[in-house]
C-alpha cells in the first residue's frame, strides 16, 4: 500500500464517518432546524472528504474535474433544499427549541 492510498483510504473513511454523524445527528436532534443544520454540515464535508479520496486514485484530470463539478452541484442544491425545507417548516409553525438561558 502507497502512501497515496492510504491517503486515499483515510480520506473515504472519514468521509463515511460524517455521512454518518449527520445521519445519527439527523435522529437524535430536538427540531427541525438542528437536523438540517447537522445533516447538510456533515454530508457536505462528508462528501467533499469522498471526493477527494476518489480524486485522488483518478486516473485522469477530466475525472477529478467531473467529481469536483459533482462535489458543487450537490453544495448549491443541498443549501437550497434545506432553505426551502426550512422556510416551510417556519411557515408550519415548527417550534425552536428554547436554551436553559431564554426567557
Amino acid at each position: 500500500m502507497t502512501l497515496l492510498d492510504g491517503l486515499s483510504l483515510l480520506s473515504i473513511a472519514s468521509g463515511c464517518f460524517f455521512f454518518v454523524a449527520g445521519s445519527v445527528g439527523m435522529l437524535r436532534l430536538p427540531d427541525a432546524f438542528t437536523r438540517l443544520h447537522a445533516l447538510t454540515k456533515a454530508d457536505s464535508a462528508g462528501l467533499g472528504l469522498l471526493v477527494l479520496g476518489l480524486g485522488l486514485q483518478a486516473d485522469s484530470w477530466w475525472t477529478v474535474l467531473r467529481l469536483l463539478l459533482i462535489w458543487l452541484l450537490v453544495l448549491l442544491s443541498s443549501a437550497t433544499t434545506c432553505h426551502l425545507i426550512a422556510q416551510s417548516a417556519l411557515r408550519r409553525g415548527a417550534a425552536l427549541r428554547r436554551g436553559d438561558n431564554d426567557e
